[in-house]
């Protein structure tokens, strides 16, 4: 049996007075068992996360799910950019802190990214265990994001059932480009700090509702939950490649009209030198760029948008990790 209920509570405000309103959900179980915190939509076009909780909470009830624990969801994490279906702030908003998951685990008094990751981190540092969830800009394989070395995040990420995972480097561990990029006030990063086992999903391509990486995302909060013992059962898990995280990023060297080669797919085996597609000037017909692969690996990600801008991402290849994961 899973009693639900719903808590509305107003961190900040914008300049009008009008008050910016977050929701959560608590699902709680009739047994004693872990604290689950699952959220979405930092990144306002990253709707696929919103809607992922839609889904578990119509699972959850309609099921009449045997729960241990209780798990909480924030469908939208962050108002201020999912009603600009934006990936930051305009500087009107905050000028200071325009990408939320850079500023965990927040401060009461500071900008309204900081107050929005404060009052969320008052609910999520009580968490046993941690699921972040986003999509990515380009369209993308379905992966789980998690802290290189960290065995208790890697688990949780076997058990979401991606057949990708990037392990990601923090701290003492990380180059300071990671330091450069304030990567360390990343909501993850701030949970790994915290002794809490966390783990990011990308579920797929940013702004639109997918049905496969939906499902993959709801089916893999329940093996999550499963694994901590939240729920009765076995994760069904999936074998993954892990790679390491923020390498084989191939960009636009021009702004123009961009063509994935056609013989291309998400999931592929590529080598240093494969094509991967074509950058054009839409009003010449000049060919600007032909892009390739910088290292071996699994292509994971490839624009299909057509028009990008210099420093766009056009495609990703995820490069084998080396060492422990």
């Amino acid at each position: 049996m899973v009693t639900h209920t719903t808590y509305e509570w107003t961190p900040t405000q914008l300049p009008s007075s009008l008050s910016v309103c977050l929701s959560r959900h608590h699902y709680r179980g009739g047994r004693d068992g872990p604290t689950v915190y699952v959220q979405a939509a930092q990144h306002g076009r990253e709707v696929s996360g919103a809607e992922c909780l839609r889904r578990l909470h119509e699972r959850l009830l309609d099921d009449n799910t045997a729960l241990a624990g209780e798990l909480i969801t924030v469908p939208v994490a962050n108002p201020l950019t999912f009603d600009r279906r934006s990936y930051t702030t305009p500087e009107e908003i905050d000028s200071v802190n325009s990408n939320m998951n850079r500023v965990w685990p927040g401060d009461v008094e500071g900008t309204l990214h900081e107050r929005l990751a404060a009052t969320l981190w008052d609910v999520a540092a009580d968490a046993d265990a941690i699921i972040d969830l986003h999509t990515a800009s380009a369209e993308t394989l379905p992966h789980i994001v998690h802290t290189a070395g960290d065995d208790s995040s890697r688990r949780l990420a076997d058990a979401f059932g991606t057949t990708l995972h990037l392990a990601e480097p923090a701290g003492d561990e990380a180059r300071s480009e990671w330091h450069d990029r304030r990567f360390d006030g990343k909501f993850r990063v701030t949970a790994y700090d915290a002794g809490i086992p966390c783990i990011t999903p990308e579920l797929g391509d940013s702004r639109r509702i997918q049905e496969g990486p939906i499902g993959t995302g709801v089916d893999g909060i329940l093996d999550v939950l499963r694994t901590v013992g939240a729920l009765d059962g076995e994760p069904s898990g999936t074998d993954a490649t892990v790679c390491r995280n923020h390498l084989g990023r191939v960009q636009a060297a021009e702004s123009g009209l961009f063509r994935p080669a056609p013989d291309r797919s998400l999931g592929d085996r590529v080598s240093k030198g494969d094509h991967l597609g074509t950058l054009f000037d839409p009003m010449t017909y000049d060919r600007l760029q032909e892009a390739t692969a910088d290292h071996d690996g699994v292509l994971y990600a490839l624009t299909r948008r057509g028009a990008v801008t210099a420093g766009d991402r056009l495609c990703s290849v995820a490069v084998p990790l080396e060492g422990p994961a």
